[in-house]
C-alpha cells in the first residue's frame, strides 16, 4: 500500500488510464474491462485492474488538480511500477477551430501553475508528452474516424479564473483548450522517466457556450477517447 492507494502490489497493471471522475473510471471498468477487480476505494477514489483485448490494464480516478493528479501518478509510479499512464478527461476550447466533442491530444502543456516551479524554480521547464505514445495515440483516432487536434493546452490552477480573457487570447496562439492537470503528469513523466500522454474531449466552448455538455455527458459520455486511450496503452 502507498499512503493514498490501498493496493497491493501486483493488483495494478504497469499501464493505466486515469480520468479525473472516479465514477468515470468505474464507468470505464465496467464497459471496457473484462473481470474488472476493485483495487482502491480509499478516499472514494476508485480504482479498477482488468484485461482489454487481452491486455492487463488499470483504470483510476485522480480527482480535479495538478496537486491531486500529482498524488496519485507519484504513487502509481513510485509505489507500483506503473510504466504508461494516460489521462483522459474533458477541456473548454481556447481555439475556434476546435469544438465540442472533438478530441485534443496534448502535445504540450503550459501552465499557471507553480508546482513545477517548487522544484525547478530557476527554469521553465518544458511539459511535453511522450512522442511514442501521442504517435499512437493521433494514428489510432485518426482510424477511429474523430475529428482531432493535436496541439499545445493550458493546465490551470483555478477553474473560475479572473484571467478569462488572457487566457482566450491563447487560443489566437494555437493553444487548443485548457484543462487542469496535464502539466503536472507530464512533469512526473520526464521526472520518473516514464511514458505519460493526455486525451481530451472538449466539453466546453470558452468562444461559444451554446455548444456546452452537461454534468452527466461528462461523465458517462466520451467513449470514443476511452477507446483512444485504451488501443494506445496496449499498442505495440
Amino acid at each position: 500500500m502507498s499512503i493514498h492507494i490501498g493496493a497491493q502490489m501486483g493488483e495494478i497493471a504497469d499501464k493505466i488510464l486515469l480520468p479525473g471522475d472516479p465514477l468515470r473510471a468505474k464507468f470505464i471498468a465496467e464497459n471496457f474491462l473484462e473481470n474488472p477487480v476493485c483495487f482502491n476505494e480509499i478516499r472514494g477514489m476508485l480504482g479498477y485492474t482488468g484485461t482489454y483485448k487481452g491486455h492487463r490494464v488499470s483504470v483510476m480516478g485522480t480527482g480535479m488538480g495538478m496537486p491531486s493528479i500529482s498524488i496519485y501518478a507519484n504513487e502509481l509510479i513510485t509505489s507500483y511500477g506503473v510504466k504508461k499512464l494516460i489521462r483522459v478527461g474533458t477541456a473548454g476550447s481556447l481555439n475556434k477551430d476546435v469544438h465540442v466533442r472533438e478530441l485534443v491530444l496534448a502535445q504540450a502543456a503550459a501552465t499557471t501553475s507553480a508546482i513545477i516551479r517548487n522544484d525547478w524554480p530557476e527554469y521553465d521547464f518544458p511539459q511535453i508528452a511522450d512522442f511514442d505514445l501521442l504517435d499512437k495515440a493521433y494514428h489510432i483516432a485518426k482510424d477511429l474516424g474523430m475529428t482531432t487536434h493535436v496541439g499545445s493546452v493550458l493546465s490551470a490552477d483555478l477553474f473560475y479564473s479572473d484571467l478569462g480573457e488572457k487566457n482566450l487570447k491563447l487560443g489566437t496562439m494555437g493553444v487548443k483548450a485548457v484543462e487542469m492537470e496535464a502539466a503536472a503528469l507530464y512533469y512526473l513523466g520526464a521526472k520518473h522517466n516514464v511514458q505519460t500522454l493526455a486525451l481530451m474531449t472538449i466539453s466546453d466552448n470558452l468562444l461559444d457556450p451554446s455548444e456546452d455538455t452537461t454534468a452527466e455527458e461528462r461523465q458517462t459520455t466520451f467513449t470514443d477517447m476511452m477507446t483512444v486511450g485504451l488501443e494506445t496503452l496496449i499498442a505495440e
